[in-house]
Formats: C-alpha cells, structure tokens, sequence
C-alpha cells in the first residue's frame, strides 16, 4: 500500500505506509534497547547469560557476513539478489532479528524487573512488526519465499 504526500510543490514524494510502520518500529527497537541499556540490564553478569550474548554476536556477525552490505537500511523494504538461503538463514529466516532478541532477552531475564521486562516485550514487539512487514515484502517480491517460509522458522529454530 502506498499513498502520495502532494504538498503543493514541484517535487512528489511518494511515501510507502508499510516504510513508515516499518522506520517507527525500528525507532521503537532502539528506544527499548537504550532503556535496558539505562536500566543496566542490556548485558548480563552471568555466566549462562553471557554464553547467551556471546552466541548472538556470533549469529549477527553470521547473518551480516551471509547477507551482505544491502541488510543496512531502517525500514524492512525488500533488496535485489534473492532470498537467501544459506549460512545461519538455513535455520532461521531472521537471524539478524533473533540475535538481536536473544542478546537483549539474556541481559535483561536475570534482573527480571518489569521496567526491563515491558523493555524486553517493546522490543519483542516492536521487532514483529518488522518482521511481518518485511515478510509481507519478501513475499510479493520473491514467490520462492512462501516455500521458504514453510521450511525454515522465523527467530527459533524448529520452533517459532
């Protein structure tokens, strides 16, 4: 869905609703993120929770190698090359996503308080929405992508 913002002026912008659903969830990410961050409760003391954390820089830094340079843009719009099947997108279809919910998750879990909770469930949240647009995206762009998501779980393996 689109609609065209016409100020009276010589120069149309033609703004995507799903961009801008898709930039305002992205603020509201990074708004929890610094909250837990504020909070203290973005990184964790423990050591399970820190293998937790250590895991998914590992899976960031997985996903970022795998997809490339065109993953960097604030709204979930769809890129050229394809849907990409290979290194940790084999297990899950938004690894980048995921890492970022497990690192977030296993900071904040082990304080438990509901000022980081309601943090960790914004974030939760503001992520979906991502998701769900992008995969809306994915979908009109690349028909092999309703088959890919058949196969392959969102942000947990064999789970969800």
């Amino acid at each position: 869905m689109s609609f065209d913002c016409n100020m009276e002026a010589p120069l149309k912008t033609n703004i995507r609703l799903t961009d801008v659903l898709s930039g305002v969830a992205f603020g509201v990410a990074v708004l929890a993120l610094v909250s837990l961050f504020y909070q203290h409760h973005l990184f964790a003391s423990k050591a399970p929770f820190m293998a937790v954390q250590a895991g998914a820089v590992f899976l960031m830094i997985w996903a970022r190698l795998t997809f490339g340079r065109r993953s960097f843009h604030a709204t979930a719009s769809t890129t050229e090359g394809g849907v990409v099947r290979s290194g940790p997108f084999r297990y899950l279809r938004h690894p980048i996503y995921a890492s970022i919910l497990y690192f977030a998750w296993a900071g904040q879990i082990e304080s438990r308080t509901i000022a980081s909770i309601g943090a960790g469930v914004v974030l939760t949240v503001a992520l979906g929405v991502r998701i769900l647009l992008e995969e809306r995206s994915l979908m009109e762009t690349y028909p092999e992508y309703k088959a890919y998501s058949k196969e392959v779980k969102r942000v947990l393996p064999f789970i969800l």
